[in-house]
């Protein structure tokens, strides 16, 4: 399935006059297809696995800023660490001290989002709100200096039920609104949620950052 350049577009406009950023989810999907968004000005993409990740890093233009979006295994921080622009998927201390010790290494902060677990399905990771509180607790008692909070990032469960998928994001900003209040180092907290089935809904309930894929690539190959 070719590049849905029209919706891109609309989609574009929309996330502009929303103030909200726009990530196009890459994962597995080619070089080609997503300098097709490049050329039309996008700059945020979305990986899922180290590997492909740091393939696509190395094959593409410089100034692409990449999200990580999966799941991160700690003995994999240090490939993506030189380059990567935010990591969306942090759900435990041990991580967030491992991108901090790599970020060191680096000599760059590494910007990231606690993922929070808003979902009824077991298959999906994050963190329940006491854990939240207690890894927000310990990093401000760490004062780590290589690695940063920026926001909340959460998934919602994969159901045609609206209402609890809306309960579910509303449930992420309330988390982001009693943890980080209105700013974080003079920035707006990121709440990143909201994918290719429910943007919409998302943005409604308080979402500044979106993670869409398939609406523009078309369904993703099975890795």
């Amino acid at each position: 399935m070719p590049v849905n350049l029209h919706f891109y577009q609309e989609l574009k406009a929309f996330c502009k006059a929303k103030m909200v950023t726009l990530v196009a989810v890459s994962k597995t999907k080619p070089i080609e297809d997503i300098l097709e968004l490049y050329h039309l000005g996008q700059r945020d993409f979305g990986e899922n696995y180290v590997q492909e990740l740091t393939e696509k890093y190395h094959a593409l233009p410089k100034d692409i800023r990449w999200h990580f979006i999966g799941h991160l295994q700690t003995n994999k921080v240090k490939i993506i660490a030189p380059f990567i622009s935010l990591i969306q998927s942090v759900d435990s201390e041990k991580l967030f001290s491992e991108i901090n010790k790599q970020g060191a290494k680096n000599n760059r902060v590494i910007d990231c989002l606690l993922q929070i677990f808003i979902a009824r399905e077991e298959t999906k990771f994050g963190l329940d709100e006491n854990e939240l509180k207690m890894l927000t607790d310990k990093i401000h008692e760490e004062k780590y200096q290589y690695a940063t909070v920026k926001g909340l990032m959460g998934m919602a469960s994969f159901t045609k039920e609206k209402e609890q998928v809306k309960n579910e994001f509303c449930q992420l900003n309330n988390l982001s609104k009693k943890y980080f209040g209105k700013s974080i180092n003079g920035h707006s907290p990121i709440i990143s949620m909201g994918m290719s089935a429910d943007y919409e809904l998302a943005i409604d309930e308080g979402s500044n950052l979106i993670r869409v894929g398939s609406l523009l690539f078309g369904e993703r190959q099975k890795k």
